[in-house]
């Protein structure tokens, strides 16, 4: 997964202002086949009715108000992106059972209200856990148009 330095800090942004509870969103681009590559990420108010320090929900209308701003954008949505306060950025068991397959899942860690790791994640074809994705941060450029791949 690909993604600029102005997408990174806007997620980290929303994630570090939700804290403590799970900060969440949609992450929109393009399916390159050997990479996802991000040129919008969508903050979302985490809709989950309690436990919000450790669960995130994006409503369905979140969801379809997303998809039509990547539709107009000519984006698709690529991914999703949360928080974990104060755990680390790896996939827990309810993000096993409740993630979709095809999609990134990006899992920033906060620690005191700071965000600290970032990493990305797919679903495995069985469903049976996540597999690592390489997660790329572009110094500079736009996603799809070259520009220096910096970490």
């Amino acid at each position: 997964m690909r993604l600029r330095v102005q997408e990174t800090e806007q997620i980290h942004a929303h994630v570090s202002r939700a804290y403590p509870e799970e900060g969440c969103g949609v992450l929109l681009g393009w399916d390159r086949g050997d990479a996802r590559e991000v040129a919008r990420a969508v903050p979302i108010q985490n809709q989950h009715e309690d436990s919000k320090g450790n669960r995130y929900l994006i409503a369905p209308e979140q969801f379809l108000a997303a998809e039509r701003e990547a539709r107009d954008a000519g984006l698709d949505v690529v991914g999703f992106f949360h928080s974990h306060p104060d755990h680390p950025a790896r996939p827990s068991a309810f993000d096993l059972e409740h993630a979709w397959p095809f999609y990134s899942y990006m899992i920033v860690c906060v620690e005191h209200g700071r965000a600290t790791d970032m990493r990305a994640w797919r679903l495995a074809e069985d469903r049976s856990g996540f597999e690592p994705e390489t997660l790329e941060v572009l110094s500079d450029g736009t996603p799809g148009q070259g520009g220096d791949r910096g970490a």
